[in-house]
């Protein structure tokens, strides 16, 4: 009786311990949020402007032993994060390193011919560069704030921004646009018309605020505006903006297999598969109300 007194008395001890220590090292070593997502990051989050975060852009809880993208860890968007956020989000180079230390990376420069992606669903914006017969990735963006929801947009007014296959000409920038700066999309394409489609001044821009395009942070944009301004003015004739609701993998098409969109996508998904296979913008032409897709001049 003595003896199991004795070891009980000797647990209690030992937790005690341990708890002590655990305060001990919680206040010695607190978490540092601002070296898991910067401060400008945190602030985009939390704000939440026109965002249309869902459950679906949550991903699944991962393997306690594996360390989270940043890609995976920027679409949690603000919700329900402390559930999902493991003890450090890797280095990734095209979030985290420089525009300057990426073109050094790809063997690229300023006027090289860039190529835009965005992914709605994931609040992305990618942009890609020409380094030698292909385009490579230089850097991801986190988009700001976009209206509406996944679909395409169809009237002026509907405060949905636009999915679809863009075009950026040198006469489509604006360096003094009350968003800071901004390219326009050129919607309504020749697709949207043949679908009697109506809007205008659907562009990226900075400012963070949107009703009906896809903004940024200014500071965000200033690089983004750089790079397309620099290739035009090289001599680029245009920057393709290819714009989709998520990433289109057979996966994720099932995944939307009843939604009223799904022919729509399924088109979408021709140019989006050409550029995976090639690495090169396809040339983008509508026949008969659909895309169509040509070998890239």
């Amino acid at each position: 009786m003595r003896m199991t007194r004795a070891w009980l008395i000797l647990a209690d001890l030992l937790v005690s311990l341990l708890l002590l220590l655990s305060f001990m090292l919680y206040y010695l070593y607190p978490l540092k949020p601002d070296t898991i997502l910067p401060k400008e990051e945190q602030l985009t989050i939390t704000s939440g402007v026109e965002h249309n975060m869902t459950e679906k852009n949550v991903p699944e809880p991962v393997d306690e032993n594996v360390t989270m993208s940043w890609e995976e860890f920027m679409r949690l968007g603000g919700k329900e994060m402390s559930s999902y956020v493991k003890e450090e989000v890797v280095h990734n180079k095209y979030w985290d390193d420089t525009l300057e230390e990426r073109l050094s990376d790809v063997n690229a420069g300023m006027g090289d011919p860039v190529y835009i992606r965005i992914f709605k669903e994931a609040s992305l914006l990618e942009v890609w560069i020409r380094s030698g017969a292909q385009y490579v990735l230089l850097k991801k963006y986190f988009i700001c704030a976009y209206s509406g929801g996944l679909g395409p947009k169809e009237k002026e007014g509907d405060k949905q921004s636009p999915e679809g296959f863009y075009s950026v000409t040198r006469s489509r920038l604006n360096p003094h646009s009350k968003f800071h700066l901004s390219f326009n999309l050129g919607y309504p394409n020749a697709y949207d018309r043949e679908h009697k489609r109506t809007g205008s001044f659907l562009m990226v821009h900075g400012n963070c605020v949107s009703i009906g395009c896809y903004a940024m942070t200014d500071k965000k944009m200033d690089e983004i505006y750089a790079l397309v301004e620099s290739a035009l003015k090289k001599g680029q004739k245009s920057v393709a903006v290819h714009i989709f609701p998520f990433r289109m993998t057979a996966e994720n098409m099932a995944e939307h297999s009843e939604n009223r969109w799904y022919d729509f996508w399924a088109n979408l998904k021709e140019g989006y598969d050409y550029f995976e296979a090639e690495h090169i913008p396809p040339q983008v032409k509508v026949k008969n109300k659909k895309y169509i897709f040509l070998e890239a001049p």
